[in-house]
C-alpha cells in the first residue's frame, strides 16, 4: 500500500460492473451560461460527446433549472421534459438526473449533476429534502428497484437531530451512516434492510435565501453508489489559519474504517493542489474524476463535492467507484 498525495492508500480494489450512478458531470458558470467543466461517463461516449457540446442558460434545461431556481432538482424520466440531451440520454440507457447547485453564499460555483439507468436489479436511493413546518420532508427522490423503501421514504419525515437527514439538518454538516438495515439511529432501518441498502452519506445543501435542503446517497451492494466514502473538513477552526482539510470519517468497502476517533492526531490531511482533494480546495469547485493516474489504485472514478458554509468553504464529501 501506498499514500498518495491526499492521503489515500493506493490499494486494488475490485470494482463492481454496475453502479448505481452511471455519470457524474459538472456545470460551471461563464458568464451568463453553464458550460462543462468536466465528468465521467464510463463507456457512455457519445453521451459525453452530446454534453461536451452542449451548455446552459439560466432556467435552461436540468443544470439551469436548478441555478435559476436555487435548489436540487430531480427529474425522473426525459421525455417531453425540459432535458436538454434527451435522444443521447435514451440511446445510453439513462432515464433519471438529478441537478445539485453548489453556492457560496449568493455566488453560484457549479452545479453537480449524476444521472442514472433503470431496470429492475439497480437499488439505491438518491434523496432530496426540504424543510417545512419544523420537518424534514421528501422533496424528490430516485430510489431505483427499491419501491417499498420509496413508499416508506415518501412518508416518513424528520425533526432537527433525528435520522440521517435530521443530523445533517442539526448539526450542518456532512454525515456518514454504516449498517442502514441495522442501524438504530437509521429510522427507516427495516425496509433498508430488507432493500440491501448498507451506507448512507448525508449533505447539507446550503443555497441562498430560507429554504434548507438535505440530500442523501443510500448505497447497496450489488449497485453501489460508491465503494468508498471520505468526508474532509476545511473549517478554519479544524485546520488552523493555513488551510488545508482533515479526513474527520470515511468508509471503504474493502479498508473498512478510514479515520480512527482514538487516533485523531494523526489524522489524514490534503492541502491545496495536493491530489484531488486539493483540487477541490484551490479551485473551490467540485472535480469528478475518471480514469486518472491520481485516483487510489483500482477506482475508476471520483466525485468531491464542496460545502460552502457562510459563504466559505468548510467541507467536501468525496466518493469513489
Amino acid at each position: 500500500m501506498q499514500l498518495k498525495g491526499d492521503g489515500i492508500m493506493d490499494v486494488a480494489v475490485d470494482t463492481p460492473a454496475k453502479t448505481f450512478i452511471q455519470v457524474a458531470e459538472i456545470w460551471v458558470p461563464e458568464g451568463e451560461t453553464l458550460v462543462h467543466g468536466g465528468g465521467s461517463y464510463g463507456d457512455l461516449g457519445a453521451f459525453e460527446a452530446a454534453s461536451r457540446r452542449e451548455s446552459f442558460a439560466k432556467g435552461e434545461g436540468l443544470p439551469g433549472k436548478a441555478w435559476a431556481e436555487a435548489r436540487p432538482v430531480v427529474l425522473k424520466g426525459f421525455d417531453g421534459s425540459y432535458f436538454k440531451r434527451t435522444e443521447a440520454a435514451t440511446e445510453a440507457g439513462l432515464t433519471t438526473a438529478v441537478a445539485i447547485p453548489v453556492f457560496a453564499g449568493k455566488a453560484l460555483k457549479a452545479v453537480l449533476v449524476v444521472l442514472c439507468g433503470d431496470d429492475a436489479n439497480r437499488t439505491g436511493a438518491i434523496e432530496i429534502w426540504r424543510e417545512a413546518d419544523g420537518l424534514l420532508m421528501l422533496d424528490d427522490g430516485y430510489y431505483g428497484a427499491a419501491k417499498h423503501f420509496e413508499w416508506v421514504s415518501q412518508h416518513t419525515h424528520f425533526p432537527a437531530g433525528q435520522g440521517l437527514p435530521g443530523g445533517v439538518w442539526a448539526s450542518e454538516t456532512p454525515m456518514l451512516m454504516r449498517d442502514l438495515g441495522s442501524g438504530y439511529r437509521f429510522i427507516r432501518a427495516d425496509s433498508a434492510g430488507k432493500a440491501g441498502l448498507t451506507t448512507g452519506l448525508g449533505v447539507p445543501i446550503p443555497v441562498p435565501g430560507e429554504n434548507t435542503f438535505v440530500l442523501t446517497l443510500l448505497s447497496a451492494r450489488g449497485t453501489p453508489i460508491a465503494r468508498r466514502f471520505e468526508l474532509w473538513d476545511a473549517r478554519a477552526a479544524k485546520v488552523g489559519k493555513d488551510g488545508g482539510a482533515a479526513l474527520v470519517d470515511g468508509i471503504c468497502a474493502r479498508e473498512g474504517a478510514l479515520w480512527d476517533p482514538e487516533n485523531a492526531g494523526n489524522e489524514r490531511r490534503a492541502e491545496a493542489w495536493q491530489g484531488s482533494i486539493g483540487k477541490v480546495l484551490g479551485s473551490g469547485l467540485p472535480v469528478v474524476e475518471s480514469g486518472k493516474p491520481g485516483l487510489a489504485a483500482g477506482y475508476s472514478s471520483m466525485v468531491a463535492l464542496p460545502i460552502y458554509l457562510g459563504g466559505e468553504l468548510a467541507h467536501i464529501v468525496a466518493w469513489y467507484v
